[in-house]
């Protein structure tokens, strides 16, 4: 079963960076609609935060502590934006991307890590479970890579850096899956728990760095930034409901 788990947290993170690869050779059109693919991860982490995580929180933890973790995550999330602002601020533009782009890669490694240990419980339910885990967490990911890539491309990263920050956060879904292998017994417990600090960590970023920077940077009246952030909402939700049991 180890294999198994290996092989299938790679699928859902690693393999999902393909949709962001393809983006990194379309340079010239990346930079058009870089600020759309902003948009995108905002909805796309919005969708995740209350159609997938929050309600596996409630599932697995009583309502009001999912709820105070889901703050706790907010918070943390703004103390963190925090302490990368007090110790890395040299340039104000420099900075403000510096933030954004900063904040998406620690709330894609914490997704990713969890995303790891979700495949591993799943599999630890049967093998079929745990399939059906990983197809949804693939193209779950796919989405929210291509809105990553995004938003660091139109943070000013060259796009050989984009690649490796987005690598190196695809790897903690392994390391995840590693971890929720050989210490099931122990973090099963925390699981709701987990899952409602990550939809506050995404609720935080979507809300306080992506949608605002959306605003800042849109020409005319945005009417078209609002459709991408509703469609990066439906599609989490399409692909949810297509893959739930």
């Amino acid at each position: 079963m180890l294999l198994q788990i290996i092989i299938a947290s790679l699928i859902g993170s690693v393999a999902a960076l393909i949709g962001g690869v393809i983006l990194l050779y379309k340079e010239t059109w990346i930079r058009k609609i870089s600020l759309f693919l902003v948009s995108f991860a905002a909805g796309a982490l919005l969708g995740a935060a209350f159609f997938d995580l929050l309600p596996g929180a409630i599932e697995k933890a009583p309502q009001n502590q999912a709820f105070i973790a889901a703050v706790v995550g907010i918070l943390v999330l703004f103390l963190v934006e925090k302490f990368l602002r007090w110790h890395h601020c040299h340039d104000q533009e420099e900075c403000e991307a510096h933030i954004l782009s900063g904040t998406v890669l620690i709330g894609d490694g914490i997704h990713n890590l969890l995303d790891g240990i979700v495949i591993a419980v799943a599999f630890s339910v049967s093998v079929p479970v745990g399939i059906a885990t990983t197809i949804a967490v693939f193209f779950h990911e796919v989405p929210q890579e291509i809105g990553d890539f995004g938003v660091l491309l139109h943070s000013g990263y060259a796009k050989g850096k984009v690649f490796l920050y987005n690598l190196l956060t695809a790897l903690t879904t392994p390391v995840g899956a590693l971890a929720g292998y050989f210490l099931l017994s122990y973090i099963e417990p925390w699981i709701g728990l987990i899952l409602a600090f990550t939809a506050g960590a995404f609720i935080y970023i979507s809300a306080s760095d992506l949608i605002p920077e959306v605003r800042h940077k849109e020409k005319g009246n945005g009417f078209e930034h609002i459709l991408t952030i509703i469609a990066g909402i439906a599609i989490v939700f399409i692909v949810g409901t297509l893959f739930t049991e």
